[in-house]
């Protein structure tokens, strides 16, 4: 019985950690379908490679907390406490760790002039003096080749 808990979390953690939202410039969510953007245009400036930080949801932290709590609870309260307290921080470590993604930091000059920087994701690569097109609305914003 055990043994089927402590996969059943597992499990339940894993699914979680697969369900992370793509941050690249090329997926949208289905809110932002058939909802009106505005574009604007511009040249890279600058093109910086950055870490974009994994999620902390607590699905990992209440996973960890329960597999540490049954691994460490046999016949022991104290033992299930000190288990799901260390459970539950290496579950919460795991989860930002395996959601966590490279991203680039693009700087962009508009072509009315002004600067912008868009951090997102995804395997297009950018190069400096590129040309690109920004859409995006509600303080969203993705970058693609123009």
């Amino acid at each position: 019985m055990r043994t089927l808990a402590l996969s059943a979390l597992l499990l339940a953690g894993v699914m979680t950690a697969g369900c992370q939202s793509s941050l690249s410039g090329d997926t949208y969510s289905r809110d932002q379908a058939r909802r009106e953007m505005s574009v604007r245009f511009g040249v890279i400036e600058s093109v910086r490679v950055v870490q974009i930080e994994g999620t902390k949801s607590h699905i990992g932290t209440a996973s960890g907390a329960a597999i540490g709590g049954l691994a460490g609870g046999r016949g022991s309260t104290a033992g299930a406490i000190a288990g799901a307290v260390v459970g539950g921080v290496a579950g919460a470590l795991i989860e930002e760790g395996a959601t966590r993604r490279t991203g680039q930091e693009l700087t962009i000059r508009l072509d009315n002039g002004n600067i912008v920087a868009v951090v997102q994701e995804g395997e297009e690569k950018f190069q400096q003096g590129e040309r690109v097109k920004l859409v995006g609305a509600s303080g969203n914003t993705r970058v693609s080749r123009y």
